[in-house]
């Protein structure tokens, strides 16, 4: 049986995009289902993506969220069992996609991933400079985005990739830690892809030192032996703390007027930022570019490496575990989406509430699929029937839609229905027809059995309250929101 699986790209647009594509044009074997190019850019024109050979591509756009949410744009959007991620700047081989049908078909429920393998050309004809070095370095790292595949169902479980991380960094293994903290497994397939070094300029060891504070947030989230899980070595982070100390006592001192103490110091900080340089030159090609560079980077990175730790220690004191984003959010229709006009049925008085649409349109430009769930008990009271229903249901979609799923129930109070709110049968429905965890799923409504009902189905309540809203519904919610557009913003920042 073929593998369901959808291949995501992010990118911001860089030349090395066209080579990955040409590379899975070329190649034979069995196409995915779906290529989702999540384009990362903050503007520009459109990506020219369009080749034959290609499995069905379709872009996105995320306006400049950044790795972590362009990967959660891509899989939110795809319904296939399987996403396989590709990094935009690596070139898979020519049986790569046979290889990723044969590493994913047939996998047992508990393995969640499986990662491609990496191999990283070098210069044949001198040594490796120090950022080809640490570029070699992704040939042996763990659960790197470069080539992995997930279960779209296990990416769902734990909210996708943590978009506290802010560059590509890190992000991959703190995933990983998170899947394997639900008991699943991930392991390493036959497939393979080349990573190229990519040209750079002599300052990006000095830059590539932000990522201080994102192993910061590692250890908030995972705790000390976070590095340990991750196969992640320490690094040269005590040694920089120690250099950095030396250099301000030397100016201290110095300031001080106390010479003799402020030149120990002083020479303690030549010394340990020359054995420190001497570390990266020696196994280099040593060249006088090199040296410089080596020389200049080696006296910048301790201070900045300290600081930008120091950042992390302040800015994740009170960090709390990522949950992301709903895979649903469910809205009641009269009152929440639409100024209520009890038992309408009038295509022509469907009038959105202000904030409406741009709400919705947030949710959706973020790969959440959005709902309605909405009672009508006019159709059993016989003042509307179920066709007048269906046309304002229409207008909602002409007006806010499209929705993924809308649910209603006909009933009244006293028919005894699963499905009319406060009980929870729309919610379940709705969950069911999407194939999404109810755990995963917010209902959005302005009355206490929007609440309930979400409540009894398992999945998250917001009230948005107005001024019919009953007091004690509104005190006995456990979550309140002033506005539809409130709601949503609280959704769309994980308070939820």
């Amino acid at each position: 049986m073929p593998v369901s699986c959808t291949v995501v790209v992010p990118t911001i647009g860089r030349p090395s995009l066209d080579v990955l594509l040409d590379a899975l044009a070329a190649a034979p074997g069995p196409r995915p289902a779906e290529l989702v190019v999540v384009d990362d850019r903050p503007e520009g024109p459109p990506l020219a993506v369009q080749r034959p050979g290609l499995p069905p591509v379709r872009v996105v756009r995320t306006g400049g969220g950044g790795p972590a949410r362009a990967r959660n744009l891509g899989w939110r959007t795809a319904r296939t069992e399987w996403i396989a991620f590709l990094d935009d700047d690596v070139v898979p081989d020519a049986d790569w996609y046979e290889r990723l049908a044969q590493d994913l078909g047939g996998l047992p429920a508990d393995v969640a991933g499986s990662q491609g393998r990496v191999r990283v050309p070098l210069p044949e004809d001198r040594r490796p400079t120090d950022w080809e070095r640490g570029t070699a370095g992704l040939a042996t790292s763990a659960w790197i985005t470069a080539d992995l595949a997930y279960r779209r169902a296990a990416l769902a479980a734990v909210g996708g990739f943590d978009e506290r991380f802010p560059r590509a960094f890190r992000e991959d293994s703190d995933l990983a830690l998170r899947v394997m903290d639900t008991g699943a497994r991930l392991v390493r397939g036959q497939r393979w892809i080349t990573h190229p070094v990519r040209p750079v300029d002599r300052w990006v060891s000095v830059r590539v030192q932000a990522g201080n504070a994102d192993d910061v947030l590692m250890r908030r989230l995972h705790g000390p032996g976070w590095r340990d899980r991750a196969q992640a070595a320490l690094g040269r982070r005590p040694q920089h703390l120690a250099l950095t100390a030396a250099g301000l006592a030397a100016v201290g001192l110095a300031a001080a007027r106390r010479p003799r103490a402020a030149a120990a110091a002083a020479l303690a900080w030549a010394a340990g930022t020359a054995e420190f340089a001497w570390a990266r030159i020696a196994p280099g090609p040593r060249d006088r570019a090199e040296v410089t560079t080596m020389a200049l980077t080696s006296a910048a990175i301790p201070p900045l490496a300290t600081w930008h730790w120091l950042r992390g220690v302040v800015r994740h004191r009170r960090v709390t575990p990522w949950r992301g984003l709903p895979d649903l959010v469910l809205f009641d229709r009269d009152g929440t989406l639409v100024h209520d006009f009890p038992y309408n049925g009038d295509p022509a008085w469907v009038r959105p509430v202000d904030g409406a649409r741009e709400a919705l349109d947030a949710l959706r430009a973020r790969g959440v699929r959005v709902g309605v769930v909405t009672n009508q008990s006019g159709v059993a009271r016989g003042i509307i029937t179920r066709e007048q229903v269906d046309a304002c249901t229409a207008r909602l979609d002409e007006l806010l839609g499209p929705f993924d799923t809308v649910q209603v129930c006909p009933h009244g109070p006293d028919d005894g229905c699963s499905c009319r709110k406060p009980a929870p049968g729309m919610v379940k429905a709705a969950c069911a027809e999407l194939g999404v965890d109810p755990a995963r799923t917010v209902v959005v409504g302005d009355i206490g059995a929007d609440v309930e009902a979400a409540a009894a189905a398992g999945a998250v309540g917001i009230l948005v309250p107005t001024p019919v809203t009953r007091k004690q519904e509104v005190a006995a919610a456990p979550r309140r929101a002033a506005t539809l557009a409130a709601a949503v913003d609280d959704v769309l920042a994980g308070r939820w």
